[in-house]
């Protein structure tokens, strides 16, 4: 019931907040976006809209859940409290909760890839049993019998109508806004910052062993692959495999950015990994001959003890604090 509570405050809180979202500013130093932003561009208002959707636990069948429950600000939008989401009724999801970030860089959304566009991402937790497991003929008349929505979307796109494209298109433009581009990496891009010596070596063993799956800037190739992970033999989780049914895509997962790792534990799509460390770990020690294993971890990854605190110093520097502290994104902004 606190739970139910807590989560109802914050529905209501984002209502009640009215200060303007900052424009969206693409960064200099990252590629072009995969999201078509001359076809759909941001709109800031449909984006404050989609905040407020975001936060609201409307959104679930018994109200006791929203997007934000799994996708905490704090945490870079992941979650930590456990290693698989949970969702309405406590039930236990199947997978990590990943983190949003750079969202419009990303071609694949879900561990899987089973969405390809942005604006179609939310449907699956909305509407998946141990996620928000709601309808959307449901969430629409609630939000269609609520005032308070009615005037929300009518400032957002012109009149009241309240449609599903338009539901997931606001949630889409929220997430086109939850840019992370301001830790000491891109200080050090842009000039304003450098990195020390034990930094700078990381650096160089990120780009010797790790940028091929996790390229920078974006720390993320957008790929699936089998990165050797032994699966667990509770979930047995053949990833790519489940969408295609194409025995080559068993065990392969899309590859998540190393951005905000201080924010984004536990790791792995099943979250079996408390401590980066023990990430690190793997790759040296503990990759498992799977079929359809990356080509580039085929050999391991040879880092000595010290060589992996170098790297883990380097991975320190893509934590930006900033953003999983911006008040722009959060559920309640003063006036």
């Amino acid at each position: 019931m606190k739970r139910v509570l807590f989560l109802g405050l914050l529905g209501l809180l984002s209502f009640i907040s009215n200060e303007p979202s900052a424009q969206l500013t693409l960064p200099e130093h990252f590629p072009a976006p995969q999201y078509d932003l001359e076809a759909m561009p941001w709109d800031e208002g449909i984006s404050e809209l989609g905040r407020t959707l975001f936060y609201d636990p409307l959104l679930s069948r018994n109200g006791s859940v929203s997007c934000a429950s799994c996708h905490s600000p704090f945490n870079a939008f992941a979650h930590t409290d456990h290693a698989l989401s949970h969702g309405i009724d406590d039930r236990v999801g199947e997978r990590n909760a990943p983190a949003l970030f750079n969202m419009a860089w990303k071609s694949h959304f879900m561990w899987d890839g089973a969405i390809e566009l942005l604006d179609h991402q939310a449907l699956i937790p909305l509407t998946h049993p141990r996620e928000m497991g709601d309808t959307l003929p449901h969430i629409l008349g609630k939000l269609r019998r609520n005032k308070r929505y009615r005037n929300r979307f009518s400032k957002a796109f012109g009149d009241t109508a309240i449609s599903t494209q338009r539901l997931l298109h606001a949630l889409a433009q929220f997430q086109l806004s939850l840019i992370s581009d301001k830790a000491k990496y891109d200080r050090v891009q842009r000039g304003t910052s450098q990195f020390n010596q034990q930094e700078h070596n990381g650096y160089n063993l990120f780009l010797q062993h790790c940028n091929s799956c996790h390229t920078e800037p974006l720390f993320t190739s957008r790929r699936l692959v089998s990165n050797g992970l032994p699966p667990d033999p509770q979930l047995l989780d053949l990833g790519r495999y489940r969408v295609s049914q194409n025995p080559k895509d068993s065990f392969r997962f899309q590859i998540p950015s190393l951005r905000n790792l201080s924010y984004t534990y536990p790791y792995m799509h099943d979250g079996r990994f408390e401590y980066l460390k023990e990430v690190i770990g793997h790759y040296t020690d503990g990759i498992a001959a799977l079929p359809n294993l990356g080509k580039e971890l085929t050999s391991g990854v040879s880092l000595s003890p010290s060589e992996q605190k170098d790297l883990t110093a380097f991975l320190f520097t893509l934590n930006d604090s900033s953003f999983c502290f911006d008040p722009r994104f959060g559920f309640f902004r003063s006036n």
